[in-house]
């Protein structure tokens, strides 16, 4: 408890000490004592009327300066006799006199088609949009900042081709996954990208967690949304293969916001608003329940008794509750503050800012999420900008307040509609004889999981002659966990008691990391060709501590958690691993004329997890482009198009995401004392996975760019896999970590299309659309059908198969299910499954459309895939008629069911007993299969920003307002929660419906 209130009494006082120093920042630089000064604001616009933000607005003469805001908008103190410049990569340079006057709005007129104004991020380099030879999708702050999501991922679905992300519950915090270009490895945990931050390598396992967090807690939850300039995600061999094994499965980079020279400004966002569930399963109400439960009585000619059927004998036979409304159908408020102060010079600059998000669930109770982040960013250089440092920081604070119940969800779904009443005439909850467990008893069995995590970043740059450059990068991470668990009494009925006790289950976790890397840089012009040169080293290493434990015991409800006053503390796991990582990497860029680019990146990594000899690999990438459009005849006969590329490259990665210390023996003792058992067997020489990565794409533009498109094709293909090899039983051992000469491959065509569809003083309209063809094959596993995957796999068919048996439908004079015994051998097993379906997509992407009306700006976004996926027959789990361990209801399709003989029906008959293997053959069958092709409303924005005019006296340099939808609507013949969860989970809570207000403020 002392702990606890001191940690507490820490947070609290660094809270004060940040507050404290944001606002005597901002009192001391934030005002303008110079009354001969006087503030000047503006508009910074292009010749179509458009805002131009980023635009440099300097005083003549001075190194006193400014950019605008993302909506073009600035403000500047100079003298009246002063002179501003605004210059813009692309557009010519405007100089205007000051006077008297307050207000000046520019024009820019762009000199020349420029995407080289365009930068992106590649990692250890950036690259303009025009030069890259790779493969590098790219969101800013503007496709961030409004949507109501807790992790930076959430904010990329549907919006980047050949990436995939999956919310897999809408409870908050809960944690979402990413696939870039399919899946490479046949382990599921062999498929985790990189995840960078500000340049520091982030773990991308989910933190372990139970209960509504089973699949675990994201390691970017902690991040603030609002301090995020981009994402970039990495994806073919040229981008990646410079971060080498790391890279296999691509690389997100997220780069957060920096300070930017100028006078000191203060930036305030909030937003508001509210999230109901956006879809429930048409279920059967009371009638229609009693009818199939007694039909099945009578099917199976049972007699229904107090104890197998309550629902006929003891419960209300006319209650007719909703239990999704009940138990789902609350509403989920969401606060979010944003503040930074930010300013500086030429020389130092600064970012200084923080965060508090509150979001609440669709459960009953006051249950919630909160999260409380800050960040900042340092940047200085000398006066003749020689030596540069920067130092970032960004530390996340999160606490999810939950109940213990990863069913919940699924017994709002399965429970009777005449289920008893929640509490009895007392007001206390409701056991009704012992006749079921009372739904409400779950939420007195909390869940509280705490995350802190630090990230932060420090380099040093020196120029120690021209064009040569040396840099040194430092990262920390830090990232502790606690998941509790507490089980009272009160939660359970008073008839079981005395068979029972108070407990408590505890996750900890611990993850640190250091990375340090060296980097040399040259450039050299030589005529018309330009030399960029690379070499760096890596050094990185990490620590994972766990510890699982269980208290019991405990004499008062009050004491649950603190497993000093427990009976009994049982340590079911306690895991000290430590990772360590090596490498040398080097990039060689040479461009010709601007026109002929040839990269090639190299990487020689080591790692910790494999056994001496294996320990080291090398891996490389060559990637070309030309620009044909600067091409004298390709200007001459095709005078429309402004653009056009073509660029390929090929290149290897590898993936060392397997388990520590795999290739040794490792024991563990036994209960008492003086004893030891195996629980690993050693391989020493297996070796890296390898991923070969091939594209070739081009970029076109036309009209000035007004259309743009591009398309890439690319395969790779994994090979040398890591799995667990088969072993027999009388070894002692049921598998042993190997490779396997399985191939993988992932083939897929990526298209984007941009086109303004209307550029004139009063209205803009921009399009943009992605979509991607992905196809998954396992090409070949010499020895499948005797490694443990022969019964997951099979040799030409997508890892995200299943194999299913063939449904014969429902025999017409028994009335149950039946498949096809394919080998005739009087039993059903899985050479029986000939029958493979693939549930990965076919293909998907989005499209986004903006317009603006003056100060009016409305977006929205619509996310489409097509897909197949699994129907009732998979979610409900149990045959109609029967009465499940968590409840008995069933989809209103059932009703087309089988009663008399001769009856052809889409459902078996009915059956509270016998009817549960025919039943589940049938959900392992072609049966259960359904269409799960969708397209959502993904996102919707109306904004409004105020006129500068309006802002003159209030001290505020820009004020927008704005109201956004999230989910609004989904187009699908699925019948499940969601299509986007297409294998048919009811486990998981489908997204919310989310309608939020907010402002932004700029002072």
């Amino acid at each position: 408890m002392k702990n606890n209130v001191l940690n507490k009494g820490r947070i609290l006082l660094l809270l004060a000490l940040f507050i404290t120093l944001m606002l005597l920042t901002y009192s001391a630089f934030g005002q303008n004592t110079n009354n001969q000064q006087h503030q000047i604001r503006g508009v910074v616009t292009d010749s179509e009327g458009i805002p131009v933000p980023g635009v440099h607005v300097l005083i003549s003469g001075t190194q006193t300066g400014t950019f605008t805001d993302s909506n073009g908008t600035y403000s500047i103190s100079p003298h009246p006799t002063d002179v501003l410049i605004f210059s813009y990569v692309g557009f010519d340079t405007v100089e205007k006199s000051i006077g008297g006057q307050t207000e000046i709005n520019v024009t820019l007129k762009e000199s020349v088609t420029d995407l080289g104004a365009v930068t992106v991020n590649a990692g250890y380099y950036t690259v303009s949009e025009k030069e890259r030879t790779g493969s590098i999708s790219r969101i800013t702050a503007s496709d961030i900042e409004t949507q109501p999501v807790i992790n930076p991922l959430q904010a990329l679905q549907g919006r980047m081709p050949g990436v995939i992300v999956s919310q897999i519950s809408s409870i908050p915090g809960s944690t979402s996954s990413i696939q870039i270009r399919g899946q490479n490895s046949l382990r599921p945990e062999g498929n985790y990208p990189l995840y960078i931050v500000d340049g520091v390598p982030v773990s991308s396992v989910p933190v372990s967690g139970s209960g509504f967090m089973a699949l675990g807690v994201d390691p970017l939850n902690s991040i603030n949304l609002s301090n995020i300039e981009s994402i970039e995600v990495l994806k073919d061999a040229d981008a990646t293969s410079i971060y080498g094994s790391r890279g296999a499965n691509g690389v997100v980079l997220i780069t957060t916001k920096k300070g930017r020279e100028g006078k000191t400004a203060l930036d305030i966002g909030l937003y508001t608003g509210m999230g109901k569930i956006s879809n429930t399963i048409n279920t059967l109400d009371t009638n229609q329940y009693l009818e199939m439960r007694k039909e099945a009585f009578a099917n199976d000619e049972a007699t229904p008794t107090q104890f197998n059927a309550p629902d006929l004998l003891v419960w209300d036979q006319n209650r007719n509750t909703d239990w999704q409304e009940k138990l789902l159908g609350n509403t989920s408020y969401i606060t979010d503050v944003q503040a930074s102060v930010s300013g500086g010079d030429t020389q130092t600059s600064f970012l200084l800012g923080g965060g508090f998000h509150k979001e609440g669930t669709v459960f009953p109770g006051d249950f919630n999420y909160r999260k409380a982040t800050g960040f900042i960013n340092l940047n200085h250089s000398s006066s003749n900008h020689r030596f540069r440092v920067n130092f970032s920081a960004n530390y996340g604070v999160d606490r999810n307040h939950l109940f213990y119940d990863g069913q919940f969800v699924q017994r709002a779904v399965l429970l009777a509609p005449n289920a008893p009443a929640l509490y009895d005439l007392n007001g206390q909850l409701n056991w009704e004889g012992s006749t079921w467990t009372n739904p409400l008893s779950y939420l007195e069995k909390t869940q509280e999981t705490k995350t802190n995590n630090l990230i932060a970043n420090a380099s040093l740059a020196y120029e120690i002659i021209p064009n040569l450059n040396l840099k040194t990068s430092f990262g920390y991470t830090n990232l502790h966990s606690e998941e509790i668990s507490k089980e009272p009494l009160s939660s359970r009925n008073p008839a079981l008691w005395q068979y029972l006790s108070n407990s408590s289950r505890h996750i900890t976790g611990k993850r640190e990391s250091i990375i340090l890397e060296p980097q040399l840089t040259y450039s050299l012009q030589m005529g018309k060709g330009s030399l960029k040169t690379l070499l760096g080293m890596s050094y990185q290493k990490a620590t994972n501590h766990q510890l699982y434990a269980i208290g019991v015991g405990y004499a008062d409800e009050s004491l649950i958690g603190n497993l000093a006053t427990a009976d009994r503390v049982n340590i079911s796991l306690q895991d000290d691993i430590e990772y360590k990582y090596h490498a040398a990497f080097g990039r060689i860029g040479f461009d010709w004329a601007k026109k002929y680019f040839l990269n090639l990146t190299g990487r020689r990594d080591g790692s910790s997890r494999f056994a001496t000899q294996h320990r080291f690999a090398s891996f490389g990438a060559v990637g070309a482009a030309w620009i044909f459009s600067e091409e004298p005849f390709v200007r001459k006969t095709l005078p429309f198009l402004s653009f056009g590329k073509i660029r390929g490259s090929y290149g290897t990665t590898g993936n060392d995401q397997i388990a520590d210390y795999g290739y040794l023996d490792i024991y563990a003792p036994t209960q008492g004392s003086g004893g030891l058992y195996p629980t690993q067997i050693a391989n020493p020489e297996y070796s890296w996975e390898v991923n070969k990565k091939l594209e070739i794409a081009t970029s076109l533009g036309a009209f000035e760019d007004r259309v743009m498109v591009s398309g890439a094709w690319y395969r790779n293909r994994s090979s040398n896999q890591l799995v667990g090899y088969f072993l027999p039983a009388i070894t002692g051992f049921t598998s042993i970590q190997a490779n396997l000469p399985a191939k993988v491959e992932n083939i897929g065509w990526e298209i984007e299309l941009s086109t303004r569809n209307i550029r004139s003083s009063t209205l803009q309209w921009d399009t943009s659309v992605n979509i991607t063809f992905p196809k998954n094959e396992l090409v070949s596993f010499p020895g499948l059908e005797q490694s443990s995957y022969a019964n997951i796999y099979r040799e030409g068919a997508s890892l995200n198969s299943s194999l299913l048996y063939q449904s014969l439908g429902v025999n017409p004079e028994t009335g149950f299910y039946e498949i096809l015994d394919a080998n005739s051998d009087g039993s059903y097993n899985s050479e029986d499954k000939i029958i493979v379906k693939d549930f990965g997509r076919k293909y998907y992407g989005g499209i986004n459309n903006n317009l603006t009306l003056g100060g009016f700006t409305f977006n929205f976004f619509i996310e489409f895939v097509k897909q197949l996926g699994r129907n009732h027959l998979t979610t409900f789990q149990t045959p109609p008629g029967m009465m499940g361990f968590v409840g008995g209801n069933q989809p209103v399709e059932v009703r087309d069911r089988w009663q008399l003989p001769g009856d052809f029906s889409n459902t078996q008959k009915f059956s509270q007993a016998f009817g549960y293997t025919p039943y589940n053959r049938t959900a392992s069958s072609d049966l259960s299969v359904t269409d799960a092709s969708y397209v959502r409303l993904k996102t919707l924005t109306l904004s409004y920003q105020l006129p500068p005019r309006f802002m003159y006296k209030t001290g505020i340099e820009s004020c927008r307002v704005y109201l956004h939808a999230q989910n609004l609507f989904t187009i699908t013949n699925y019948s499940g929660f969601d299509p986007a969860n297409n294998r048919g989970s009811l486990l998981a809570l489908p997204p919310l419906r989310i309608i939020t207000i907010g402002t932004q403020l700029k002072f």
